[in-house]
């Protein structure tokens, strides 16, 4: 423990844009590291790329058929024994919270690749995943290696005000993902978790570009302001509402689905303003929940909105699907509809919450073809384990 609290002190008493060098020089004292490289999950969580200033030399790494993108799929330590040099290759995921930052790779020589010098790594992955997220403050050379092509201004804007891509509590585990991830409008997804409740925002956004990013931003923060003062589920709807019409008059709107979980409990209130909807794949069984429609926000002045409600039990699946999903067309013409989601559902049940949007948004662009998306695509999937 001393060799890792080595580390610790090294990482935190790094400058923001100096932590990967921080920790090469500390492995390289007290765990004897040959190398050591950092990976950051892109946003289209589809390759891995190496940490480094810009101009990157170094090609990003595809998480489908790499080893580092197994360790960052499993979030398990994976280790390569087989190095033409004798050394030992271990990756490590490196997350917060359940959210999915990238992967630390580490070369040893084999005999000090121990289980308990796996153990301290995965420790120090977890470590620099936080000081990261605490690091992106304040440098933006971690934002920039997310990123393997240029966002456009509309997609910079939505992405920072995501929470992140996953988060997990024991109560709960939740993935989302949002495409085109870098030329997205107006689609969005906001969480937040307190001792006792979850809540979740899924938006479909109305328009296209900064337009559509201007409208979504404005709704987010005003429904995170009624939240964070403590208001009802149905009073922040309304208050986004006036925010949202008190700006654009009713000739722009958004569409919202909130939700409300008690973590004890499993119940749930909800606010359906809008287009987005919800499915639950309850015992191998994928069904729609239907809830009773109202006005999305910012439409008409003075909107009054009511909560509903349901239960989730142990062991339920949802999604939660933009109109960009259920509504994208083949070549030839053809809706991805409900057998299809019900498909992909299903087909996805064994893989965790974080892999799930992921793999349904790879099927409905195989269903779309070559043809470029003319719509946000957004999908969040949340598994309920209940409160013991």
């Amino acid at each position: 423990m001393e060799r890792f609290a080595a580390v610790e002190r090294a990482v935190r008493d790094a400058p923001p844009h100096a932590l990967l060098e921080a920790v090469r020089d500390v492995l390289a004292t007290h765990y004897t590291a040959v190398s050591v490289d950092l990976l950051m999950a892109d946003y289209a969580m589809t390759t891995l790329q190496p940490v480094s200033a810009l101009p990157y030399t170094t090609a990003p790494v595809p998480v489908h058929g790499s080893a580092p993108g197994r360790a960052f799929g499993s979030q398990q330590p994976h280790v390569e024994k087989n190095a033409p040099d004798g050394d030992v290759v271990a990756h490590f995921p490196v997350s917060v919270r359940g959210d999915r930052v990238g992967v630390l790779t580490v070369r040893l020589p084999a005999d000090r690749c121990t289980p308990r010098a796996e153990e301290e790594l995965q420790g120090v992955a977890q470590l620099l995943g936080r000081e990261i997220v605490l690091a992106e403050r304040e440098t933006d050379l971690y934002l920039q290696a997310r990123r393997t092509g240029r966002l456009t201004l509309a997609a910079e804007m939505q992405w920072q005000l995501l929470p992140g891509s996953s988060s997990s509590r024991p109560e709960y585990e939740i993935g989302a993902q949002l495409e085109p991830a870098y030329a997205i409008h107006g689609d969005n997804y906001d969480w937040s978790a307190s001792a006792d409740h979850l809540t979740l925002t899924v938006t479909n956004g109305m328009g296209e570009g900064v337009e559509a990013a201007l409208l979504t931003n404005l709704a987010i923060n005003a429904l995170r302001n009624a939240r964070r003062a403590g208001l009802s589920l149905a009073d922040q709807a309304c208050l986004a509402d006036q925010a949202v019409h008190g700006h654009y008059h009713g000739v722009s709107h958004l569409a919202v689905l909130l939700l409300r979980f008690d973590l004890a409990t499993g119940e749930v209130e909800v606010v359906d303003a809008g287009s987005p909807k919800m499915w639950r794949l309850r015992q191998g069984k994928a069904e729609p929940v239907p809830f009773e429609a109202q006005l999305p926000l910012g439409m008409f002045e003075d909107t009054l909105y009511s909560a509903q409600r349901f239960s989730v039990e142990p062991g339920d699946r949802l999604f939660f699907l933009s109109d960009g999903v259920y509504d994208v067309a083949s070549p030839a013409g053809e809706r991805y509809g409900e057998k299809a989601l019900m498909r992909a559902m299903t087909t996805t049940r064994l893989l965790p919450p974080s892999q799930v949007p992921r793999a349904v948004l790879r099927e409905l662009a195989g269903h779309r073809g070559t043809d470029d998306a003319d719509d946000d695509a957004l999908v969040v999937c949340l598994d309920w384990r209940g409160r013991r």
